[in-house]
């Protein structure tokens, strides 16, 4: 359950489906038993000046994260994974932009840590801010890593398998030759996901302007958890990754300090348990043009119809 519009206090607690603290992530956390959680993830602020967060001095910025990561490795199962979502921090000098990707800084630190590296997944979507003197850019990484460093730790395939390419393709040699050579219950989805994000026309769109995407987290949750388990997400922001675990049959806690985003994360959470929170399902296509212009899509190109 969720005490409206948020719990405060106690920060967490195990009888609650739902934890929603509004206040810095650190209390959240340190008011979590050891190995409690069997995932955090989470995608925390870049460092780029927006509404909800201070810019930083790079060092401080990585000390800061880094030090947030320490706390989520302690609350962490044997079996857990953290899943650090992150883009670029982006700096303005003399009239060019250079840009830093945060997971080439962060990845060894974490590493430090003790844990494992597992993928670092590519999160592609097709729109944002349009750049002029650079690529504009349209993808994300997900750094994954596990607490243990052997093979003992909650990752179901199955759960999160995607339709095959070619399904009636079969092995045309060898001792299969004439079976189907595709797993039937589909293929891995691989490292390389594009999921649509949250912009002016989703349907998930709230007023926060960076929120997860709902089947972004999902895919997670089902992969590396087992049902019942705890996921936590020490920026919860608009709520994406307490409404994918509440979705799954999954308990969660989540932490924000912008007392407006819990409001959202909130109301959010109620109309999931009234059901009538509007969500992107898992696997929907993402939409394709049709092919029919107006204009010339670029110069010396013939219009389509």
């Amino acid at each position: 359950m969720i005490e409206p519009p948020y719990s405060v206090a106690p920060a967490y607690s195990p009888e609650n489906d739902v934890t929603l603290f509004r206040g810095d992530c650190t209390v959240l956390l340190d008011s979590l038993p050891d190995e409690s959680a069997q995932l955090v993830i989470t995608s925390p602020p870049y460092n780029i000046g927006k509404e909800y967060e201070s810019e930083l001095a790079m060092r401080d910025y990585v000390a800061w994260q880094v030090g947030v990561a320490e706390q989520c490795v302690r609350i962490l199962e044997p079996r857990g994974s953290l899943c650090w979502q992150v883009g670029n921090h982006v700096q303005h000098t003399s009239g060019a932009t250079v840009i830093t990707p945060l997971d080439t800084i962060l990845w060894e630190r974490f590493v430090n840590l003790g844990l494992t590296p597992r993928n670092r997944i590519i999160w592609a979507f097709e729109h944002g801010a349009n750049c002029t003197l650079r690529f504009s850019g349209r993808h994300e990484t997900v750094m994954w890593f596990t607490k243990t460093g052997g093979g003992d730790y909650v990752f179901n395939l199955d759960a999160v398998r995607v339709p095959q390419k070619y399904p009636g393709k079969k092995a045309f040699k060898g001792p299969k030759a004439g079976q189907y050579s595709g797993n039937p219950k589909g293929k891995n989805p691989g490292d390389f996901w594009l999921i649509p994000n949250v912009k002016a026309n989703h349907v998930e769109k709230t007023a926060h302007p960076c929120q997860f995407p709902v089947e972004l987290v999902e895919r997670f949750v089902l992969s590396m958890t087992e049902e019942d388990s705890l996921v936590v997400d020490p920026f919860a922001g608009a709520g994406s990754t307490l409404i994918a675990a509440a979705k799954n049959g999954r308990r969660s806690a989540g932490a924000d300090v912008n007392e407006g985003y819990c409001d959202i994360a909130a109301e959010r959470i109620e109309k999931l348990n009234r059901g009538e929170l509007k969500m992107r399902k898992m696997g929907t296509p993402v939409h394709t043009p049709s092919g029919k212009l107006t204009i010339n899509p670029w110069p010396g190109s013939a219009a389509r119809s």
